[in-house]
């Protein structure tokens, strides 16, 4: 892969995180090289309990993915054949795997145009006999309101269960992500705020029952070895891939809030840009948000399209991403879920509009100012 020009801004430069701490890194590595426990390791049980400690929960369940993260969670917490899930129609086509891996059914509801995050409302026209737990997808990095989710899920007797895969260490309302529902997923995909060098993830929960479940269902089933008692899966965090983590954990925090200082710039600067239709996504957070990605709208008032302000952007040296183009509903794969076009309309106008622009820790305020600049220029 060719270096990419100085005068590139990437989407995502993980070298900014990686390079001061690479000896750590590396030594934690070869820890575990010489210790020889490759799988389910010491370096993953130190993570599993320094993870959930930080984001407010009692256990933590390294596994292979955020999407197991999200299926072994719902099954050990008894969601199974039969049950409906509520979850968004703009979050990404994990969730939904992670619900169909267990064997649910998903049932999709629209969002808030303006944070596109959940639209609890809409979430509760949605519900049914069947519906025995809702997904608020902590999206972009901001949590959905832990009062409101929990208000939701006990007025209507469902397990509430956090799609954190965005969101590790978020804030708000006095609650992190991972200690507001029953258990909670994380993806430790590389490009996330905590990312490991491969795939990875973790499921959180304060219940011990659920806690002992999961370990089952993450290592075939067997709460002891060659016991099987559960129907699981062979889905376990590897002991290098925790090790990377260990050493990236305590400096989360401080990437975080580098993320957060570098959004309230974006903010600032974009502002002016509102009366022509460039509007950022609504941080109802705070600091507490962690902006995994800074998505903003361009919106039906913009004199330029979006594929056209991201092809501008792109031949400037400005690299942006779509998260998501398609909503879930409308994607091939899925239209046996039963909808269609103009079921959910806010995911699908959002999905037209929104257009993520380069955050990551230590990004400079030279390069978002230029990336605002040339918008400004275009416009």
């Amino acid at each position: 892969m060719n270096p990419l020009p100085p005068e590139t801004i990437p989407f995502v430069d993980l070298t900014l995180q990686h390079q001061p701490i690479q000896g750590d890194i590396e030594q934690a590595i070869q820890t575990v090289i010489q210790r020889g426990d490759f799988v389910l390791g010491q370096a993953l049980a130190e993570l599993e309990a320094a993870f959930a400690a930080a984001s407010g929960a009692e256990y933590g369940v390294g596994v292979a993915s955020g999407t197991d993260a999200i299926a072994l969670g719902l099954q050990a917490n008894g969601i199974g054949a039969g049950d409906e899930v509520i979850v968004p129609a703009n979050t990404f086509i994990a969730t939904l795997i992670g619900v169909l891996e267990a064997k649910a059914t998903p049932v999709l509801a629209d969002c808030d145009p303006n944070t596109a995050l959940i639209d609890l409302n809409a979430a509760q026209k949605a519900i049914t006999p069947k519906t025995k737990a809702i997904i608020p997808v902590h999206l972009y990095g901001q949590m959905v309101s832990p009062p409101q989710s929990l208000n939701f899920a006990h007025s209507h007797n469902l397990l509430l269960f956090e799609d954190a895969a965005q969101a590790h260490l978020a804030q708000r309302d006095g609650y992190r992500a991972g200690s507001v529902g029953k258990a909670a997923g994380f993806s430790f995909y590389p490009s996330k705020n905590l990312g490991a060098f491969g795939d990875g993830g973790i499921a959180l929960t304060s219940d011990p029952d659920v806690y002992q479940t999961l370990r089952s269902l993450r290592n075939y089933g067997a709460p002891r070895k060659y016991y099987h008692s559960e129907l699981g899966k062979n889905s376990r965090l590897d002991s290098i891939q925790a090790a990377v983590l260990n050493a990236k954990l305590p400096h989360l925090s401080q990437w975080n809030q580098s993320r957060n200082a570098a959004a309230q710039y974006y903010d600032q600067l974009l502002a002016p840009l509102a009366d022509k239709g460039i509007i950022p996504i609504q941080n109802q957070s705070g600091t507490g948000h962690v902006y995994h990605l800074y998505v903003i709208r361009i919106t039906a008032a913009c004199s330029l399209t979006r594929e056209m302000v991201q092809e501008k952007l792109n031949a400037a040296g400005i690299q942006t991403g779509i998260h998501y183009p398609l909503p879930c509903h409308l994607q091939p794969a899925y239209h046996y879920l039963g909808y269609q076009e103009g079921d959910f309309p806010h995911a699908e106008t959002l999905c037209q509009e929104i257009l993520s622009l380069p955050m990551y820790p230590g990004i400079s305020n030279a390069q978002i100012e230029r990336v605002v600049d040339c918008l400004n220029s275009l416009l």
